[in-house]
This record gives structure tokens, C-alpha cells and sequence, in this order.
């Protein structure tokens, strides 16, 4: 009961703040990107607790119940991508626009623009979705199934929505400035707890799910790639991440805010990761869909009442804000890469607000009707981090460093990925089977998103000067 009654108190804590925030979001500018005003400290906040979602806590869980610290792989694959954006940061923020696919039309042409408008759509509204879901299973946990899962994801839905309606890109951040340091906080302070829960180190290695291989645990090769590559890809052209540059003071805050970004990702997956196989060498032979659930029972189970709701407020937090966030990319995407760009290029500020508000509720209420959909976070969010991750990346990637890409190459790659991407989740769930043929899609959707850029590219003539120009050095 005191977990459930201090993570109340701290929803309504944030709800509080994203009331008095909302007082000072007035133009459409301030909803999307904060008015450009985001100091680096909060910056550095607002890329950790967006990157860390209900994925690292659910799909951590379900890995590394079967595969130990090997599946590290998957949350190794956004370090690598975190640690290229370095490169890219300032000139993003050099850039100065709003989206992702604001970046693209300006390398390519206004069908990259759609492209990718849709693709993003796709995506971030299935990642909103396991937000949702991962919510249910937190509340149903902590309250000792008095709070169902499907009552759980309702909940957390309304919450989201309506945080995320009220002050935009500027209670998000703010919001996870305080998530962040509670999730920070609370992973430092748990971990010595949960350790001597499981017994100590040497008893939760003698306990731990067995592994065929030290590094790759009971993974194959192609397996394990499956999860590192769309994890760097979709930290390579995350759109929340670019929305946040735009976002920032300057550009050197932009490219500083990356240092701090990467220490705390890795500090908090390793964490997370400990977490899970502490609860491994405890819980044994857990059904499939319930091994995803393992962190947040370690954590409620394991720890002493005066510090397990932070750990849960931390747990929580890491769902809100990732979910607010991947909520709000899209929504900006739909008005201003749709709606102004091509219905109605002079709309007003005060009614960019309101299409924002109202898009925001829309594709919050796509997401829980997408839930049906994936049963298990895990897949959801590997097929959302495909979609987007081998559809935009190569083509958003070639706009930083080959000037030889063409709009055409371009505008291939971005449909070609992700029509591959789509057709492969569909047939696999027609056929009942996690991945078609036995292959992750990344691998088919990557190759052919990466073979049509080339191809077409090449055979075209060279850009003029003027695409490539703004995105140089």
C-alpha cells in the first residue's frame, strides 16, 4: 500500500508541474521545441529518460531471463549509436528546424518528407503502445492484482495523453529532469539491496539461467545482431532525440549534452540489467509473456519498504516519459511535415497548438488500440525500432556524410525499408511465429533500404551543391 500511495503522490507531484508549465506554452514553437531555450543539464535529462522506456525495462527482462548480461548486445547497439551522434549535434542544431523529416525534404525533396512522416507514425506509435502496456504491468504488480492490466493500461494511457496535451515539449523535458535524477538516484541505491537479495553475487551466478556461451548466452550470431542493430539504428535517426537538439541553447550545448547522455544510458542499462538477473537466479521456469515482468518484481519484492518506491517511482517515471515523448514527436510530425507544410501553410501559432493537442489525443488513442497487437513488449519493440530504424536511418545518415545520395536514392531507400519491414511483421504474425522464415526483419529491410540508397544514387547524376551544402561541416 505505502509503494502504490507515494507513486500516486509522485503522478500528481508531475501533473502539478505540467499544470504550471502549460501557463507559459503559448505558440506552437514553444509546444514543439521548448522555444529552443533548453539549458544543457536539462538537455542531458530529457535524452536519458526518453531513451530509456519501458523496452529497457520489459524487453531487458524478458532477454535477460534467458540470456543473462549476454543481452547487454541489444542496449550495446544504442551506445554505439548514441556515441556517432556526437559527430552530428551541433550541426543538427545548426540546422534549426523542428522534425526529422524537416532535415529530410531539405536532402531530398517532399516525398522523404512523407515518407518519413509515415514511417515515424508507424513506429513511435507502436513504441507508445508497450508504454502503455509495460503501465498496466506495473500497476497491477504493486497493487497485488487489485488493479487488472487492462484497468493498469488505461490508466497510464490517460495519464500520458493528457500530460503530453498539456504543455508540449516543455513539461516533457522538465518532467524528465525530475525522472531522471529519480531513476538515477534510485538505481544507486537499490542495487546493494538487490544483491544481497539474491543471496550475493556468487549465489545469483551459481542460480542464474544457464548459457551455452559466455558472450553471446543462448543466442545465435544472427540473433544477437537482430537486437544490436536496430537498437543503434533507431538511436542513430531517433526522432525525439533531433527534436531535443532543435531544442537546445546552442549548438556546442547540443554536442556537450551527448557526454552526459551516453555515461548515464550505460550506467542505467547495466543497472537494469543486474536487476534482471538477480530476479533470474530467484524466479524460475516463468512462462514466456510473464518473463518480461522481471525487474519490476525483483524490485518489489526485494527491496525494503523505505526504498522500493523510489526504485517503482523511478520504474514509473522511465514509462511516462518515454511514452510523453514518443507521443509528441509523431503529433509534431503529423501537423507541421502535413498539415502546414502541404493543407494549410499559413496556419497560426495559437492554432498549431490546439492541431498539436488534438493530434497528441489522437494517436494516444491508436496506441492503445495498437496493444492487441503485440502481446509480448519485447517484439513490439523490436519490430517498431525495424520500421524506423532501416526505413530513415540510411537515408537520414547519407544527409551528414555522402554527398553523393541522391533525392531519388533517397526517397527509395526511406519506402523500401519500410514496406520490407512492414510486409515481414505482418507474414510473421499470419503464420504465428516471432520472426519470419526464422529472420529478424532488420536484415531483409536494412539491406534493401541500404542497396536501393546506393543503387539508385549511383546510377542518378550527383546532387547539386545546394542539397548537400547545409549538412557539410
Amino acid at each position: 500500500m505505502t509503494v502504490s500511495i507515494v507513486i500516486i503522490i509522485y503522478l500528481l507531484i508531475l501533473f502539478c508541474v505540467g499544470l504550471y508549465l502549460a501557463r507559459r506554452v503559448k505558440t506552437g514553437q514553444q509546444f514543439m521545441v521548448a522555444d529552443r531555450s533548453l539549458p544543457i543539464y536539462v538537455l542531458v535529462f530529457t535524452l536519458l529518460a526518453t531513451w530509456i522506456g519501458s523496452g529497457d525495462v520489459f524487453s531487458t527482462s524478458d532477454l535477460s531471463y534467458n540470456h543473462g548480461y549476454s543481452s547487454l548486445i541489444g542496449s550495446a547497439g544504442g551506445w554505439v549509436g548514441i556515441i556517432i551522434v556526437y559527430w552530428i549535434a551541433g550541426r543538427v542544431r545548426r540546422f534549426g528546424q523542428f522534425t526529422v523529416p524537416d532535415i529530410l525534404e531539405a536532402r531530398y525533396d517532399h516525398r522523404a518528407r512523407i515518407l518519413a512522416t509515415i514511417t515515424t507514425i508507424i513506429a513511435y506509435v507502436t513504441i507508445v503502445s508497450y508504454q502503455f502496456r509495460g503501465g498496466g504491468w506495473l500497476l497491477n504488480i504493486i497493487s497485488n492484482g487489485k488493479i487488472e492490466i487492462p484497468t493498469g493500461i488505461i490508466i497510464t494511457a490517460v495519464f500520458v495523453v493528457a500530460y503530453t496535451v498539456l504543455a508540449g515539449l516543455v513539461s516533457v523535458a522538465y518532467l524528465d529532469l525530475i525522472n531522471g535524477i529519480v531513476i538515477l538516484v534510485g538505481l544507486f541505491v537499490s542495487l546493494p539491496f538487490l544483491v544481497k537479495f539474491g543471496g550475493g553475487v556468487s549465489k545469483i551466478a551459481a542460480n542464474a539461467t544457464p548459457r551455452a556461451d559466455f558472450f553471446l548466452g543462448n543466442l545465435s550470431i544472427m540473433q544477437a545482431l537482430g537486437y544490436f542493430l536496430p537498437v543503434m539504428l533507431l538511436a542513430l535517426a531517433n526522432g525525439n532525440m533531433y527534436q531535443r537538439f532543435f531544442s537546445a541553447k546552442s549548438e556546442e550545448d547540443a554536442k556537450k549534452s551527448v557526454i552526459g547522455w551516453v555515461a548515464g544510458v550505460i550506467f542505467i542499462g547495466v543497472s537494469l540489467q543486474t536487476i534482471a538477473v538477480i530476479g533470474s537466479s530467484i524466479y524460475k521456469d516463468l512462462p514466456k509473456a510473464q518473463s518480461g515482468k522481471i525487474i519490476v518484481m525483483t524490485v518489489f519484492n526485494g527491496l525494503p519498504e523505505f526504498i522500493a518506491p523510489l526504485m517503482l517511482a523511478g520504474i514509473a517515471a522511465i514509462i511516462i516519459s518515454t511514452a510523453n515523448s514518443f507521443l509528441l514527436v509523431p503529433a509534431t510530425n503529423v501537423v507541421r511535415d502535413i498539415y502546414q507544410r502541404f493543407i494549410n501553410p499559413k496556419l497560426s501559432e495559437r492554432k498549431t497548438l490546439w492541431m498539436l493537442r488534438l493530434v497528441v489525443f489522437i494517436l494516444g488513442f491508436l496506441a492503445y488500440v495498437l496493444i492487441q497487437f503485440y502481446p509480448r513488449i519485447l517484439n513490439a519493440a523490436y519490430a517498431a525500432y525495424t520500421v524506423y530504424g532501416a526505413a530513415i536511418t540510411p537515408a537520414l545518415m547519407a544527409t551528414f556524410f555522402w554527398k553523393r545520395a541522391t533525392v531519388s536514392g533517397g526517397v527509395w531507400s526511406i519506402a523500401g525499408g519500410t514496406v520490407v519491414t512492414v510486409f515481414w511483421e505482418v507474414i510473421g504474425k499470419i503464420n504465428g511465429v516471432d520472426h519470419y522464415l526464422d529472420i529478424p526483419a532488420v536484415y531483409p529491410a536494412l539491406g534493401i533500404s541500404i542497396l536501393l540508397l546506393v543503387v539508385v544514387s549511383l546510377v542518378g547524376s550527383p546532387p547539386p551543391e545546394d542539397k548537400v551544402k547545409p549538412f557539410s561541416r
